[in-house]
């Protein structure tokens, strides 16, 4: 392959698109429709709030090099959480969006399961990645739709119990969807779903932060102790949260040495 062909791989693809009638934002890494190729396994990364895909490109970037471009690396932005392009609103159909409650934190949760039946064929095997608010998503995701075929869910930061009882507590983003979802996440994220984690509990990793005040460290030795055959690691780099701002490319080499094993394969 010539140098300039491999670089326009690297390129990321942004598009924009309605989902349960809200806009919503892709960045894709490898093939841009499923349906006309041969991959059969993607990776799909979502986000925290707010949930702006952009800032996870270095990430994605890297963790597309690493496995040989052989799987398309997506990820969805939260419904609302993106500036639409000027031939497009906000919002399709407000009723859809209003009645769906697509804006919410269980709004967000069934937006990705449509994402996924709309855009993903069912087939397609699935290394669902998540971001603080992203793990509770994938965690709902999987409950819901026990059918997906998730070969690996990787927790980063996970924010899925007690975040009103957080030391930093405040409602993340400035805009209104962000905040509105925020506000959502504080009232309803409250007990750990240990039964969904205990059911799929080997195709689990999480990694908690050794100083997120989001995620306190107490939370990583409770869910150690009651889950000890777990792949769930503390932080050993001093990461932040915010990992996407200033190290998506070492967070990406320590999730490729994660799953080499899962991947080697298929």
């Amino acid at each position: 392959m010539e140098m300039g062909a491999e670089g326009d791989m690297d390129k990321a693809s942004v598009e924009h698109l309605y989902c349960c009638g809200a806009v919503t934002e892709l960045l894709k890494f490898g093939p841009r429709d499923l349906r006309r190729t041969s991959a059969k396994l993607l990776f799909l990364v979502i986000p925290g709030n707010p949930g702006v895909v952009g800032f996870y490109k270095t990430f994605m970037q890297t963790l597309y090099q690493s496995f040989g471009r052989r799987y398309p690396v997506w990820a969805v932005s939260h419904a609302g959480h993106c500036n639409p392009p000027d031939a497009m609103d906000m919002v399709e159909d407000s009723y859809v969006t209003e009645s769906r409650g697509v804006f919410g934190l269980q709004g967000q949760i069934d937006h990705k399961l449509s994402f996924l039946q709309q855009h993903v064929p069912r087939d397609t095997r699935l290394v669902l990645i998540g971001h603080s608010i992203g793990c509770y998503i994938i965690l709902d995701m999987m409950r819901k739709d026990p059918g997906l075929k998730v070969l690996k869910s990787v927790l980063l930061f996970p924010t899925i119990e007690r975040m009103a009882a957080t030391p930093h507590f405040r409602v993340p983003g400035h805009e209104s969807n962000a905040m509105y979802m925020g506000g959502q996440e504080m009232r309803m994220v409250l007990e750990r779903d240990n039964a969904t984690i205990r059911h799929n509990l080997n195709k689990l990793v999480f990694y908690y932060g050794a100083t997120d005040h989001w995620c306190p460290v107490q939370y990583y030795h409770d869910i150690k102790k009651d889950f000890p055959t777990g792949d769930i690691r503390l932080c050993e780099s001093g990461l932040r949260h915010a990992f996407v701002l200033d190290a998506g490319k070492r967070m990406a080499d320590m999730v490729t040495e994660w799953l080499q094993s899962d991947l080697k394969d298929l």
